[in-house]
């Protein structure tokens, strides 16, 4: 399998788990068929747009080629009609969510890297094709996204597009070392997961109650 062919095979294995993420989301929110695949369409491929936007690859390939519109749908279909069986399996949708992260880290960052975006902007566009989907899935299902809460998603795509970065630069950017920063993004975030990772939030201190201080006119 060529390295062109690998790449491709994990762009649409990578858009149909975050499809079936997204529309799962959506099932749960009670939309209608519609908004179900609206969802998961996002979800699949807002990153992937926002990806060949910055590199200058119009018309993006959500737009250009059928193959990724068609599994983002029938993926998106095949949630709605099979979600009674689906919704027992939360685990399982982490898990595939777990997976998209991982595999549109790797393909976002070797496409910048394609079109001779440096190596820190090439990082960027890895991590923010890997949570783009992710984001405009929580925003149009009126959740706090995944990406500002405490949990290591971000950090994991980040972790990983670096991985990608290095790997490239050495000359290594064959399938076998990019599938080891695929699966260096999915285990630290399954780990982070498992573990309630998460990264430092500010504490708020409760304002405190009591009389001014009579030389400041105000409170400590």
């Amino acid at each position: 399998m060529t390295t062109s062919t690998a790449l491709l095979v994990a762009d649409l294995t990578g858009v149909a788990v975050f499809a079936a993420s997204g529309a799962s989301a959506a099932v749960a929110k009670r939309l209608d068929l519609f908004g179900v695949a609206f969802v998961g369409f996002v979800a699949a491929l807002g990153g992937g747009i926002f990806r060949d936007l910055v590199i200058d690859e119009v018309p993006p390939l959500a737009f250009a080629d059928w193959r990724y519109a068609a599994t983002a749908a029938t993926t998106a279909l095949a949630v709605f009609w099979l979600h009674p069986q689906l919704a027992r399996l939360r685990t399982t949708v982490l898990v595939l969510d777990a997976a998209g992260l991982a595999l549109f880290t790797v393909t976002g960052t070797l496409k910048a890297l394609d079109a001779r975006v440096p190596a820190v902007g090439a990082c960027l566009i890895g991590m923010l094709t890997a949570i783009g989907g992710g984001l405009g899935r929580d925003l149009l299902t009126a959740e706090i996204p995944v990406v500002l809460r405490r949990e290591i998603y971000a950090l994991a795509a980040l972790a990983g597009s670096v991985t990608v970065v290095l790997l490239y630069v050495t000359g290594q950017a064959e399938p076998a070392p990019l599938t080891v920063a695929a699966a260096l993004v999915f285990g630290l975030r399954l780990i982070a997961l498992r573990r309630r990772w998460s990264a430092p939030v500010a504490t708020l201190r409760p304002p405190r109650t009591g009389r001014a201080d009579p030389r400041t006119d105000r409170d400590w």
